[in-house]
């Protein structure tokens, strides 16, 4: 009822905002049907969809002020309706302004600030019309944009931490590491999240034929090799407690969500150690507690304990193992924002050690975070105090994830000083050491990864060879986008059989397959690094290519083997073997690649094989 003062003002503000409303919806369900037509490859029935952008773009002057004259109404004291109406009214008020806000909020983060500069790269430098004189220096301003976006875009998401000049070193370095990544292609990210459930697919299809054996070193149950793997399963299993109890308090309340609290509450009031070295915020004795709790520890094995974090220093603590006889170095992997910056440095520098023939290339970031960890256990003295308290233990030293990776590079660095130290680094990042280096490790770091691990088949030029892949199936597949995704997603939840997507790729030769496609080149700015190898000449423009970087030492795969692939499997029964990098030279695409990571999944997977090796010894 609108027979009030001030009704008639709301009458008209509520008809013209349905009649906007369905303008929008209009123009909205056009944009949808329009974006489902063609392939990603073949934007041709989709091209009205920039008029339709531009019409939706319009609406937003006249929803905008019709917003704000709305706002206005209802704020007027002289509206006398039934309060109905008002909440009514103030209800469509607030949704349009909600609308409006969560679309400038999408429309930024989607936004491409680049926009068209990136037709720059389209053509060939030999057929630009301009000099190369100006071609260079067009090329050297658009990848100075470039980058400029990128570090913008890092230092949003790290707003929170305090930054230094650590930090903007870090974040330049990151931002050339994203643009040269991404500077090639022209793919938005639901065609990569289409490409991923592609691969996966086709994937388990290769997995579900015959297949050769794997390169992976394969011995009778009764062989010496068999035997020192039973060992050092048994000893990976011992000390992937102390990697994970690195994590603190957020691994144990992760681990025991329903008892970890009451049980850590008991512990907060107490005091401190004194006869421990504890450096670093640990705010009611938290992470101390967790750190007792899982390894079983008592407060005088510990000689030192750091929870200081910043880019390039990560947390560590130094323990005495008396059940092993070791003095163990455990390193935290990634939990911080900074962790995640040390991570993405993945720049490579030399690694110089005297009396070390085999020096190499390594990631910077880890690197210097080892630097960071050497430089406290030897120059504050904590393994020479480690060393006088139990002068008969051997070093160990040990990580999970990005703590894996310092561990093993620590290791090396430790090396001449402690001829007997060993090293277990847990799911490290497989861009860390150049071949030379990773050879030289097989001697004293075991490397335990399990299944299908992202992060340990994390490395440049592996992602170079993903971006290709996805491309190359996502360019060729003659379905439209929607249908790949629903399909993908139905995939992933239910399972089933893989779908045969059918592509441009069927009945090409092998000799032909090795060359781009025209769908490929139509979703790739300029060529990658990918077909660089094919050309005689590189590209002024092209991404520089990668050195090829290995996990560290020898390598324990621990595989799943009798499990369902959905993430809802029951019971899981693990083996073990060992393996070879080469085996880890391309990513794999798995629900579980994630999770596989995790270092709660990889103690389970460990503690299962030491159960059955100790049931089949008993037995």
């Amino acid at each position: 009822q609108f027979s009030c003062p001030g009704g008639g003002l709301l009458h008209s503000y509520l008809l013209v905002l349905l009649l906007l409303l369905a303008a929008i919806i209009c123009a909205l369900s056009a944009l949808v049907y329009i974006s489902m037509q063609g392939t990603i490859s073949n934007p041709g029935p989709r091209k009205s969809l920039p008029k339709l952008l531009y019409t939706r773009l319009l609406l937003y002057l006249p929803e905008f002020i019709w917003a704000v004259v709305g706002a206005v109404w209802v704020s007027d004291g002289s509206v006398r309706c039934e309060k109905t109406v008002i909440n009514v009214v103030i209800g469509t008020v607030i949704a349009s302004w909600v609308i409006i806000i969560f679309t400038i909020i999408g429309v930024i983060i989607v936004f491409d600030p680049l926009g068209g500069k990136k037709t720059f790269y389209l053509t060939d430098s030999v057929h630009r019309n301009l000099e190369s004189s100006q071609s260079g220096q067009l090329l050297y301003n658009v990848k100075n944009t470039a980058t400029r976006v990128w570090e913008k875009r890092i230092r949003l998401l790290c707003c929170c931490i305090v930054q230094d000049d650590d930090h903007r070193l870090a974040f330049t370095s990151i931002a050339e590491l994203f643009r040269a990544y991404f500077s090639d292609t022209d793919l938005v990210p639901s065609d990569i999240a289409a490409g991923l459930t592609l691969l996966h697919q086709e994937q388990d299809k290769m997995e579900s034929c015959p297949k050769e054996p794997e390169e992976v070193l394969c011995h009778s149950p009764s062989s010496p090799v068999t035997d020192d793997l039973d060992v050092e399963l048994e000893n990976a299993a011992h000390y992937m407690l102390f990697a994970a109890a690195a994590y603190g308090w957020p691994y144990y309340i992760y681990t025991n969500p329903f008892t970890a609290l009451c049980k850590l509450n008991g512990d907060c009031c107490r005091n401190r150690p004194t006869d421990s070295d504890i450096t670093g915020s640990d705010r009611h004795n938290f992470h101390f507690g967790s750190i007792l709790k899982i390894t079983g520890l008592q407060y005088r094995d510990f000689i030192h304990i750091s929870f200081h974090n910043k880019i390039y220093e990560i947390p560590f603590f130094v323990a005495l193992d008396h059940k092993k006889e070791a003095i163990v170095v455990a390193v935290r992997g990634t939990l911080s924002f900074e962790d995640i910056l040390t991570d993405l440095s993945a720049d490579c520098e030399d690694l110089t050690l005297e009396d070390v023939l085999e020096n190499g290339f390594v990631h910077k970031g880890i690197t210097q975070a080892a630097n960071y960890i050497y430089r406290k256990l030897i120059n504050d003295g904590i393994l020479n105090q480690a060393f006088t308290i139990a002068p008969e233990y051997k070093l160990v030293i040990v990580g999970h994830s990005l703590g894996g990776g310092t561990a093993s590079i620590l290791a090396i660095m430790l090396r001449n000083s402690f001829p007997t130290l060993k090293c277990y680094a847990f799911s490290p990042p497989g861009g860390l050491l150049s071949k030379s280096l990773a050879d030289y490790t097989k001697h004293f770091i075991v490397s335990v990864i399990v299944g299908k691990d992202l992060v340990a088949r994390l490395s440049m030029p592996n992602m170079e060879d993903l971006k290709r892949r996805i491309v190359r199936i996502v360019a060729n597949c003659n379905r439209p986008k929607y249908q790949i995704l629903l399909r993908g997603c139905w995939y992933e939840v239910f399972g089933g059989d893989p779908d045969n997507f059918p592509t441009e790729l069927d009945g090409r030769s092998q000799d032909a397959l090795t060359q781009p496609l025209l769908a490929e080149e139509s979703l790739m700015v300029h060529r990658s690094p990918s077909y660089n190898a094919l050309e005689d000449e590189a590209h002024l423009n092209s991404p520089p290519q990668y050195p090829h970087l290995y996990l560290p030492g020898k390598i324990i795969h621990i595989v799943e083997e009798s499990s369902s692939r959905r993430l809802c499997s029951s019971a899981v029964k693990y083996t073990a073997r060992w393996s070879d990098e080469t085996v880890f030279s391309s990513i794999l695409i798995s629900p579980k690649m994630i999770t596989d990571h995790m270092p709660d999944v990889v103690l389970k997977a460990l503690n299962s094989l030491s159960q059955e090796q100790g049931s089949c010894v008993s037995c």
